[in-house]
């Protein structure tokens, strides 16, 4: 008969990234609510940056002239058509993303003492961060579209990304796990470096490919040859960020198995991501879903090489006994 530590060990073993809601605990409910709002948060950011995304190649981003409202309504009428509906809608995801961040960071403040130390400070760090997103978004209208304020806007979004993706993990641990992980050896510090140097790279690149976007260099440098300096840089960006990150899946997948579906996962989005962008050269830029779908990808990268920095830090869990009666 197998003792009671074989559940145990099964149910830490079963916890893998992903953008559904965390799994309940009834010893920490607190905890695992937040990990599951923080998870539903993550999904509706990743959503307002292709919505963000689907405004911009569908230039859509002055379709509502004034801020914060839209023709000075909450819901235009008979100005309505797919622009305004591209932007207004943008517009309602920034406010259900803020208002829930508001919800998580008041949580984690009235909870806070049956939460990790770094739980509130995080949660605030999200809500100024959208605070700064808002902010962006209204100096993006109000000042029509300059390049450095779009590129900002987007860049901010993608912090946010991995804000909330290193909450979600950092709040989704298997808390009877912890007095077998004290014992655990530490993971070596130079593959958590490497973890952090593939996410900062990936962060680069797409700070390149925000103002080549925001200029609209890909396009111009199609069309008429001009401003081709921006498309060259992105593409030769490309190549040490996505060599970076199929070595970063390589020595995972070798000293860290429980880490092996997550790193395929980024394994397979840089992929994607290159052939999306090599797609959307060779449609000249003519399909917005190739488009969006590129930027989408590279949201999701950032929140996967987060949530694999924040699981690298944590101690591989030693096999538990078992023992028979």
């Amino acid at each position: 008969m197998t003792a009671p530590p074989l559940q145990r060990q099964a149910s830490s073993a079963a916890s893998a990234w992903g953008l559904g809601a965390a799994r309940a605990d009834q010893s920490t409910p607190i905890r695992a609510r937040l990990a599951s709002l923080a998870a539903h948060l993550l999904v509706a950011l990743i959503a307002l940056v292709g919505i963000g995304g689907a405004t911009r190649v569908m230039q859509a981003g002055l379709a509502c002239p004034d801020w914060p409202l839209c023709y000075g309504s909450l819901l235009p009428g008979r100005q309505m058509n797919l622009q305004v509906f591209l932007e207004w809608f943008h517009r309602l995801d920034a406010f259900v993303v803020g208002m829930g961040l508001l919800v998580m960071a008041a949580a984690s403040l009235w909870w806070r003492r049956q939460l990790p130390a770094w739980q509130p400070p995080l949660a605030l760090a999200c809500v100024l961060l959208v605070a700064a997103q808002g902010a962006l978004g209204a100096l993006t209208v109000l000042q029509l579209l300059p390049f450095a304020v779009v590129t900002a806007h987007l860049l901010t979004a993608l912090l946010l990304v991995a804000l909330l993706s290193a909450c979600h993990q950092g709040l989704n641990v298997d808390p009877a796990a912890s007095l077998a992980q004290r014992s655990a050896p530490a993971m070596a510090p130079w593959l958590t470096a490497f973890t952090a140097a593939a996410l900062l790279l990936v962060l680069a690149q797409c700070l390149l490919g925000g103002l080549m976007a925001s200029q609209w260099a890909a396009g111009r440098c199609l069309g008429s040859g001009e401003a081709c300096g921006w498309l060259l840089a992105h593409r030769l960006g490309a190549r040490p960020a996505g060599l970076l990150v199929l070595a970063l899946a390589g020595l995972l997948a070798w000293r860290r198995p429980p880490e092996r579906p997550l790193a395929a996962l980024a394994v397979g989005l840089v992929l994607a991501q290159i052939a999306l962008g090599v797609l959307s050269l060779r449609l000249t830029l003519a399909v917005p879903g190739v488009t969006v779908a590129h930027q989408i990808t590279a949201a999701l990268l950032v929140a996967s090489l987060t949530a694999l920095l924040v699981r690298v830090r944590r101690p591989v869990t030693p096999p538990l006994e078992l023992s028979h009666v």
